[in-house]
């Protein structure tokens, strides 16, 4: 489903390069999770492969179709869950997903009842015409997801889709990726919750300093470091122990 050969990324101004000649093959129908600590280069490649950013070099294919001739028809291909709220405050959640669902060509009864569904299913039909400024970060959350899935994407890139939520919100978003992933959706997703993607992940990647250091099955990569119990314990063995702030 994507293939990505030796993807880089350098900011201008930067000394280093946030991705490094990356290869990485994602297989129809997995939900791949890339893992890193903070400044890995997770969010710089998703947004290269979702063409919010161009690379520095290197080339990447999705669904057999090339990110430079075929830029409008992945477009559509896709859906994206960014790690930020992509949402409208001043607009309701129905109004804000109205709007990301047209962008995408829906229109008339077709969205109208898409949305309606989604929001039923995500617990929030009874907040549908209040403004999203007033909803709790969890509930923000489950509409950033909506309005990703509305045009029920072929791949399906998740940027942190549960940091800062309560544990019921989070229970729900994962339940439903899981059904997506059942219903023909590969998906590509962050996360600093370890646990989480360890349970939800059929494949990671551990990515440090812009490469990947460690990929494949969860159970196998646990079982394959000395000493590890979970994927933490991988993770740290990997990237160390020290501190990764940065600005």
């Amino acid at each position: 489903m994507i293939q990505i050969n030796q993807l880089s990324k350098k900011y201008k101004g930067a000394e280093d390069f946030s991705v490094k000649n990356l290869d990485l093959k994602v297989e129809d129908g997995e939900i791949y999770g890339l893992l890193g600590p903070n400044g890995a280069g997770k969010t710089t490649l998703i947004s290269m492969l979702t063409s919010l950013l161009k690379p520095t070099s290197g080339s990447f294919i999705i669904n057999g179709l090339n990110f430079k001739e075929n830029k409008n028809e992945l477009k559509q291909l896709i859906g994206i869950v960014p790690q930020e709220y992509a949402l409208y405050p001043t607009l309701t959640a129905f109004e804000n997903l109205q709007y990301f669902g047209s962008m995408y060509g829906i229109k008339g009864e077709t969205l109208k009842n898409s949305i309606n569904e989604h929001l039923e299913i995500m617990g929030l039909s009874k907040f549908a015409n209040k403004k999203t400024a007033t909803f709790s970060g969890g509930m923000k959350r489950r509409v950033n997801l909506i309005a990703g899935i509305l045009h029920k994407p072929k791949v399906l890139f998740l940027d942190e889709p549960t940091v800062g939520v309560d544990v019921q919100s989070k229970n729900v978003i994962i339940e439903h990726l899981k059904l997506l992933n059942k219903q023909g959706t590969t998906i590509v997703y962050t996360s600093h919750h370890l646990n989480e993607a360890e349970i939800f992940c059929t494949h990671v990647a551990i990515i440090d300093n812009g490469e990947i250091i460690i990929k494949g099955v969860p159970s196998e990569l646990i079982k394959n470091q000395t000493g590890a119990n979970n994927l933490e314990d991988v993770f740290l063995a990997k990237t160390g122990n020290a501190l990764r702030d940065y600005a």
